[in-house]
């Protein structure tokens, strides 16, 4: 018998996007994104969310003041010379968002107040991407296996079975090990009850948009 949430309405029609940000960042400065991938998922009868067949992946150029440090190109193999002909973050993320597919989405990331943070920086830029919801497989993780020693990305791919990618560390590769880290937490989850709706399923695992908060007004504005 499948589990609750697959009779959800909302569940059957959402895009879950997993997204990843590389980022250098330089001492004194926020995280920088120089490449990011996105992938969609769509709930299957009988499969729950399978990709969609939207996949998206970009490098860009950092701002002159954050240039990209040896120590993001070690963990990352990105190269200053593969970003000098990028675009800047601005232009890459609004052809991200004008390419998100119509329709209901929820953002899905590993670790995701990072992710969040880029994009509610870049909110101008990616003004639909900013507005959604962004749910955490670390969030999930700690209720779908609790008690594990870490819950970093390869600690849980370890533990779950799933396979390392081979190019760690770069986006797509990322987001494709998040993607399935995602399915089994959400089948584990919905096998044990522990999520029965969309609705549920954000309200304990995701981080709100930033974006969509009210903004209380100071005193000088």
């Amino acid at each position: 018998m499948p589990p609750p949430i697959a009779d959800d309405p909302g569940f059957r029609e959402v895009h879950f996007l997993v997204v990843d940000f590389e980022a250098t960042t330089p001492a004194g400065h926020p995280p920088e994104p120089v490449e990011v991938a996105a992938l969609g998922l769509r709930h299957r009868e009988r499969s729950g969310p399978q990709p969609s067949g939207f996949r998206w992946e970009a490098l860009m150029r950092p701002p002159a003041r954050a240039p990209l440090t040896p120590r993001a190109t070690a963990h990352t193999g990105i190269r200053p010379e593969q970003l000098a002909g990028e675009p800047p973050a601005e232009v890459v993320l609004r052809r991200l968002d004008e390419q998100v597919p119509p329709g209901p989405a929820v953002l899905v990331a590993h670790s995701a107040p990072v992710e969040a943070g880029i994009v509610h920086r870049y909110r101008t830029a990616c003004p639909r991407l900013a507005r959604l919801p962004v749910l955490d497989t670390i969030r999930m993780a700690k209720s779908a296996l609790p008690g594990l020693s870490s819950y970093g990305l390869d600690a849980l791919l370890d533990h779950t079975g799933l396979p390392r990618p081979s190019r760690r560390h770069r986006a797509m590769p990322d987001v494709e090990a998040t993607a399935r880290l995602f399915q089994l937490l959400l089948a584990e989850l919905a096998r044990a009850a522990k999520v029965r709706s969309l609705t549920e399923l954000v309200s304990r695992f995701a981080l709100p948009a930033e974006a969509t908060r009210p903004r209380q007004l100071t005193l000088d504005e």
